[in-house]
C-alpha cells in the first residue's frame, strides 16, 4: 500500500495526532494537525471559510498527513486523500486519552505536536457521545467522498502500534 495523502480522523483522545506523528515519519510526509490551523494561540477559530480554504491548499500537496475531525471541511480532505484512517475506539479508551493528555501536557496548547488542551463539558459530551452521534457522520462522508481511497480502521492503541510497526516494515 503506497500512502502518500493521508487524512486521520475519529474522535478526540482517539489517537489521531501521535499517530499522525508517528506516521508522518514513516511515510515521509509532512504532518498538519489541522487544531492549529483551526485555533490561534487565544482559542479563537479560523472563520470557517478561510480555514476550507487553507485545506484545499494543503491537498493539493503530493504528500501529506493531516490529521483532525472537522466534519464541515472534512469532504475536503477525503477527496484528496488516498488513504484514510479512522481511529475507532471505544468511548472509554477517548475519554482516558483527554484526561491522560491533559495530565501529560496541562491545559493549553503545544503547537508543535499538535496538542489542544482544553477540556470543558462541551468537549466531554462529545467524545461521550461521538460513536452514536459523530461516527455515523464520518462513516456516511468516508463512503461518498473516500470511496477510492483505502480506508484503514483503528480500534485500539494496541492495534495501532502494531499497524504502525507494519507500515514500517514495509515501508523499509
Amino acid at each position: 500500500m503506497q500512502m502518500q495523502r493521508v487524512a486521520i480522523v475519529g474522535c478526540g483522545g482517539s489517537g489521531k495526532s501521535h499517530l499522525a506523528r508517528e506516521l508522518g515519519k514513516v511515510v515521509h510526509a509532512p504532518v498538519t494537525h489541522l487544531d492549529v490551523v483551526y485555533y490561534d494561540d487565544a482559542w479563537n477559530p479560523l472563520p470557517p471559510e478561510k480555514f476550507e480554504a487553507l485545506q484545499r491548499d494543503l491537498v493539493r500537496g503530493e504528500r501529506w498527513v493531516i490529521d483532525g475531525n472537522y466534519n464541515s471541511t472534512l469532504q475536503v480532505r477525503l477527496e484528496a486523500c488516498d488513504t484514510v484512517i479512522l481511529m475507532d475506539v471505544p468511548t472509554v479508551v477517548a475519554l482516558w486519552g483527554v484526561f491522560s493528555r491533559q495530565l501529560k501536557h496541562g491545559h493549553g496548547q503545544d503547537r508543535d505536536s499538535g496538542i489542544y488542551n482544553r477540556i470543558h463539558w462541551g468537549v466531554l459530551r462529545y467524545v461521550a457521545t461521538y460513536r452514536r452521534r459523530m461516527r455515523p457522520r464520518v462513516l456516511a462522508k468516508i463512503k461518498e467522498y473516500g470511496g477510492h481511497a483505502d480506508v484503514i480502521l483503528l480500534t485500539s492503541r494496541r492495534h495501532t502500534r502494531r499497524w504502525l510497526k507494519q507500515i514500517a516494515a514495509h515501508q523499509a
